[in-house]
């Protein structure tokens, strides 16, 4: 999500509280309240314009889900932990972002789609390794 510049909530090195954010409240917030500030956030940008210069389109958001993604990743390149809590939050946060618009664009109920696949995995059995340990 992004903050204006000249918000004093934001502070180097530090995660930005939402409280009070467009009308965040954090103990309630689900995923459709998280969808429809993702897509209030995608119309004040004009990103929603047909000459928009990032047009969400499916391939478009899968591309930037994934690019997202692998900045997570790469805050764990040559070390186990990531050493930066609040770029780990932000680049989360970024990645679940496009994820969300993705499933808004290509009519998917992802909260459904999450319980459903949850779910599904209670009944599925995976291959153990020789060790003994389960695959997740």
């Amino acid at each position: 999500m992004v903050l204006p510049e000249d918000n004093p909530l934001l502070s180097q090195n530090k995660i930005p509280s939402a409280q009070g954010f467009l009308g965040y409240n954090s103990t309630t917030m689900d995923l459709k309240e998280l969808t429809e500030q993702m897509q209030a956030l995608v119309a004040a940008k004009g990103w929603d314009q047909p000459a928009s210069s990032k047009p969400q389109t499916p391939r478009n958001l899968a591309i930037s889900l994934v690019l997202e993604a692998s900045e997570v990743l790469e805050l764990f390149q040559w070390q186990d932990e990531a050493s930066d809590q609040a770029a780990l939050a932000g680049e989360l946060a970024d990645t679940m972002l496009y994820l969300l618009q993705l499933a808004s664009v290509s009519g998917i109920d992802i909260e459904q789609a999450v319980l459903s696949k949850i779910a599904q995995n209670h009944q599925r059995q995976w291959p153990e390794h020789q060790s003994g340990e389960e695959l997740l």
